[in-house]
């Protein structure tokens, strides 16, 4: 079973970097948005397709994973 529900880390996606499950959105640029000054409502219009509630749950996945 995979251990991420909401990222997803393949390397015939993105060259194997962590992304939003099901896209190509890689979390690193979710980061860098957010570290850029973007909110999660800016993200989810240049976004439409997730929800704040996956944004949320994967970078809290790839904090986790990001420790180990």
């Amino acid at each position: 079973m995979d251990r991420f529900k909401y990222i997803e880390i393949n390397s015939k996606i993105m060259f194997g970097k962590p992304v939003i499950r099901g896209t190509r959105i890689k979390v690193e640029l979710i980061l860098e948005k957010l570290a850029n000054g973007e909110t999660i409502d800016d993200i989810l219009v240049a976004y439409p397709h997730l929800t704040s509630e996956v944004i949320h749950a994967a970078l809290t996945e790839y904090q986790k994973w990001m420790k180990k």
